[in-house]
C-alpha cells in the first residue's frame, strides 16, 4: 500500500463552506477534490484550469464588486432601477 501525507491549506471559512456544499452535491469531499486536482496536475504537468490575467474591463468589474461587498450596497437603490438599466443597455 502506498503511504500518504497530510496537506494543510488555509482557506476562508465561507469559501470552505461553499466549496464543501458544492462538492457534496457532486458526491465528493474536499479531500477528494484536492486529490483529484493533484492527480490532474501530475497527469497534465500543468494546472487543470486556464489562468488568465484579467483585462481592464474585467479588473474594473472585479473592483466594483469588491467595493459593493465592502460597503454592503448594490449599485442600484431599487430592483426597478436595475431592470430599467438592463432594459436600456439591452437596446444598445
Amino acid at each position: 500500500m502506498t503511504s500518504s501525507t497530510m496537506i494543510h491549506v488555509r482557506v476562508d471559512n465561507e469559501v470552505k463552506a461553499q466549496a464543501t456544499e458544492a462538492l457534496e452535491a457532486m458526491g465528493l469531499s474536499v479531500s477528494d477534490a484536492v486529490r483529484l486536482f493533484l492527480k490532474r496536475v501530475v497527469a497534465e504537468q500543468a494546472l487543470p484550469l486556464e489562468l488568465k490575467v484579467p483585462n481592464a474591463e474585467t479588473r474594473a468589474a472585479m473592483e466594483e464588486s469588491r467595493a459593493m461587498i465592502r460597503t454592503h450596497r448594490a449599485r442600484y437603490a431599487t430592483a426597478q432601477e436595475l431592470f430599467d438599466d438592463l432594459e436600456k443597455n439591452s437596446k444598445q
